[in-house]
């Protein structure tokens, strides 16, 4: 499976997957001006301890289920692509097989999605 995925593909799953999990890891400040529909905001500096939480501490904290190590649609996101690719990097290295960037992040979806 291909490591990114594009804007279009992406669009055909949010809010229309029940399987996307869309973790956002961008800061907190970024996420309160704007956010792809339905992400999670996981700051980059915390994705590594995040996803190696034990699964109740996972929902208490992000308020959803911690995405099993094969989750087929496991998405990250940040502003640009750059921090989203480190996360998917970490992902992987954790076991999470699916795990997919979205290079042209929140920059490229409030562009495309505003037209």
């Amino acid at each position: 499976m291909t490591s990114t995925i594009s804007y279009n593909d992406l669009k055909e799953l949010v809010g229309k997957s029940p399987n996307l999990v869309l973790i956002d890891v961008r800061s907190t400040g970024e996420v309160a001006r704007g956010c792809i529909p339905g992400s999670i905001n996981i700051p980059i500096e915390m994705i590594d301890s995040a996803l190696s939480m034990m699964p109740q501490d996972f929902k208490a904290s992000y308020g959803v289920n911690k995405p099993e190590l094969n989750a087929p649609e496991l998405v990250f996101t940040c502003q640009s692509g750059g921090r989203a690719a480190r996360a998917t990097t970490k992902a992987r290295s954790l076991g999470y097989t699916n795990a997919r960037t979205y290079p042209g992040g929140y920059g490229e979806w409030s562009y495309k999605d505003g037209m």
